[in-house]
């Protein structure tokens, strides 16, 4: 029966190590994902602001030109 046991105890220790490394790999997945959507987001926020500021400048005239004085 000491056989039997371990054999069991092998298999089940087999079967937690696959479950624990598929769920590891659709976090790591899920994490890529999230990260890929955040930067695109952040990239998308860059040309949202500016492409506003140019927006705001032609339409007010104001951020054309820059007076400076010593």
């Amino acid at each position: 029966m000491d056989f039997v046991s371990a054999v069991v105890g092998f298999r089940q220790a087999e079967l937690t190590s696959r479950v624990q490394l598929a769920v590891a790999r659709k976090l790591l997945d899920t994490e890529r994902m999230q990260g890929s959507a955040a930067v695109k987001l952040i990239e998308a926020a860059g040309q949202v602001m500016t492409r506003g500021d140019e927006l705001v400048a032609a339409a007010t005239g104001l951020g054309g030109q820059l007076d400076v004085r010593a």
